[in-house]
């Protein structure tokens, strides 16, 4: 049998074969405490697996009524959403439905339909607004309140170079770029039609305004660009395109092109310090068409 004896068990007692009287008190002997001749078990309990998050009434609810931050919550939030994605375990959720805010459009994953056009684009009110396009009723929205706070903050004012883009419109735009930089120069700034995000009515393209609107040249050197670098994200907008990640996402820098993905997984994305939707999500790389 092997014993076990504590190191803090032993103790000490200043006693010792004495030389005379003075001493016996001084010199030290140990003895040892009692042995321990078994150690105690500990009681674990495994805890229950975790339930499949598409099995929850309140997510499928959600789901199926389109309402994309009640889903997000159902899971647990932001984080816990991008995490569940991530590792495949939500299953029941599809990147390609241009109808969620958490679409993900590149060159490996065109908009399912190609040729769609959302239903409900609305005219996003008090930013001006360079081609009278829409977005999406949530995404129009976040941007009026987001251009509020460019101007309350002093940054001056944001206008509306793109936003929605048909099918067609996007055949007319890549088919211009392609006659002046031929098809590879085309695909590093330019979506093919039915791979845009314009299409899905989640993307827009911003410029600096004051005493009229600046281009998307503009942007990166602005008080606006800087402000929506830092901020963006509180308003659920994310920058899609940014500088070091085209071999990621297959376009160069796009400091003006803003991509709407709601405010709980855009804080996500904040705070996890991502900066492509394919990584944030756990998707492949796609720095080229598959064709």
């Amino acid at each position: 049998m092997v014993v076990l004896v504590s190191a803090a068990a032993i103790t000490w007692a200043a006693t010792s074969a004495p030389r005379d009287d003075a001493e016996a008190s001084s010199a030290p002997r140990y003895v040892p405490a009692e042995t321990v001749t078994s150690l105690p078990v500990p009681d674990i309990t495994q805890s229950p697996a975790a339930e499949d998050p598409c099995a929850l009434p309140e997510f499928t609810a959600a789901l199926a009524a389109g309402d994309d931050p009640a889903a997000i919550a159902a899971v647990g939030g932001g984080e816990a959403f991008r995490a569940a994605v991530a590792a495949g375990s939500l299953s029941c959720v599809g990147l390609s439905d241009p109808g969620h805010v958490w679409v993900v459009v590149n060159k490996h994953r065109p908009l399912d339909p190609i040729d769609v056009w959302p239903p409900d684009l609305v005219v996003p009110d008090r930013v001006s607004n360079l081609v009278a396009a829409g977005l999406r009723p949530a995404a129009a929205a976040s941007l009026t309140a987001m251009a509020d706070a460019v101007r309350a903050a002093g940054a001056g004012d944001i206008g509306i170079a793109s936003a929605f883009r048909s099918y067609g419109s996007q055949q007319a735009t890549y088919g211009r770029h392609a006659a002046e930089r031929g098809v590879a120069g085309a695909d590093a700034v330019s979506a093919r039609p039915g791979y845009s995000e314009h299409q899905s009515g989640l993307g827009v393209d911003v410029v600096p305004c004051g005493n009229g609107c600046g281009t998307l040249d503009d942007v990166a050197g602005s008080p606006q660009g800087a402000w929506l670098v830092e901020h963006a994200w509180e308003f659920g907008w994310i920058v899609r395109y940014e500088e070091g990640r085209t071999d990621v996402t297959g376009y160069l820098p796009e400091p003006w092109h803003l991509r709407y993905i709601g405010p709980e997984l855009a804080r996500a994305y904040h705070d996890g310090g991502w900066h492509t939707l394919e990584e944030f999500f756990g998707l492949d790389a796609a720095p080229d068409y598959r064709d």
